[in-house]
């Protein structure tokens, strides 16, 4: 045990100081590219506002906190669809995959890709539009691992590949997701989570999109076409540094409200804290709320998600006593501005 709490210690130590290297402040905000690593496709977890750092597992882990990817029972499969910031048009869609190799390991994929919907195409002579119309490609895709040691400590790393591109320019980058939680009590009551996400390599668009041809007079002042490559700035990716906490109060052998507290270091906008409850009904109903602020921090900064966030889970046994189960999540958080974001994810635990 004594092992177990210095392990913890060094790793939470290591990851906290990386973070603080490359830490930013409220001056950088909208500095960083790539801001759809900040978006969570999954509803359960979206209905505490991401807060999960310390409890969440399975496929959504590989969002939030990599390190509770075992901590499932044996394997999940996930969809989910987010209507973002109601009244934009944009959506994400999301696929995901995790199981247990062995009774310590596990290993998950997941698939993500906006939409954007179809926008017009406009030139400097057709400002009001062409006739055609394009839609932007940002995909990105994640593997990750976890190991638990003696159900105590679990650690866990992803790699996520992003893809952003249009009809004539693309750009590609490399985020790196670490994190460690560390479980105690005589039901697993006491939860503690850190993860560090989206550290990695930076990005530059580049393509025939950032071309353009003029003409140019040689020796003899006779004009011939010249081929102009603009190059493009580079940009960081958006990382940041969770720090969580909860506990479960049980009422009764199968009811529990768990009660959660989480800080979010973000290295490209302000700090935000938040707290939220679960409240667990016989493993089949979950009722969550939760409420996230920004720490000192102007009225133009504050990030896009605060305030309020709700949801429900459903979890429903594909036959008596079985531990394979149809999981039905939902979720709504407030945005300013906008109406709000909805998020929708079926799945099957098994």
């Amino acid at each position: 045990m004594k092992k177990s709490i210095q392990s913890l210690l060094l790793i939470s130590a290591f990851m906290v100081s990386a973070f603080a290297v490359m830490a930013g402040n409220p001056d950088r905000q909208g500095e960083a590219g790539a801001s759809e690593l900040l978006l969570n496709p999954w509803a359960r977890s979206a209905g505490i506002h991401s807060m999960s750092t310390a409890s969440v597992s399975g496929v959504e882990a590989m969002r939030i906190n990599v390190a509770g990817l075992g901590r499932m029972n044996s394997g999940e499969f996930m969809l989910a669809n987010t209507r973002l910031y109601e009244g934009s048009t944009l959506g994400m869609n999301t696929l995901g995959f995790a199981t247990k190799v062995g009774e310590s390991s596990a290993f998950g994929v997941t698939l993500t890709a906006m939409d954007f919907g179809e926008i017009d195409i406009t030139t400097v002579d057709q400002p009001e539009g062409t006739g055609g119309t394009y839609s932007p490609s940002f995909f990105q895709i994640g593997l990750g691992y976890a190991y638990t040691y003696e159900n105590k400590i679990s650690v866990g790393m992803l790699v996520r590949g992003i893809s952003e591109s249009l009809p004539s320019s693309s750009a590609f980058g490399i985020a790196l997701d670490a994190g460690v939680q560390y479980v105690s009590g005589e039901k697993d009551n006491f939860k503690l989570g850190i993860s560090l996400r989206n550290t990695g390599s930076s990005m530059e668009f580049g393509g025939e999109g950032l071309s353009f041809q003029t003409t140019a007079p040689n020796d003899n002042g006779n004009p011939y076409t010249l081929t102009v490559e603009s190059r493009s700035e580079d940009f960081e990716l958006p990382s940041m540094l969770n720090i969580g906490l909860s506990y479960d109060f049980y009422i009764g052998e199968e009811n529990f409200i768990r009660g959660i507290g989480n800080f979010t270091s973000n290295a490209f906008s302000t700090d935000q804290l938040g707290v939220g409850a679960e409240f667990y009904f016989r493993d089949l109903v979950i009722l969550r709320a939760a409420y996230k602020y920004d720490l000192d921090v102007e009225e133009d900064q504050k990030n896009l998600y605060t305030g309020v966030a709700a949801g429900v889970s459903l979890l429903v046994p594909t036959k008596k006593d079985s531990d394979r189960k149809f999981v039905i999540d939902y979720a709504y958080r407030t945005t300013n501005p906008f109406s709000g974001t909805h998020n929708l994810t079926l799945g099957l635990a098994f």
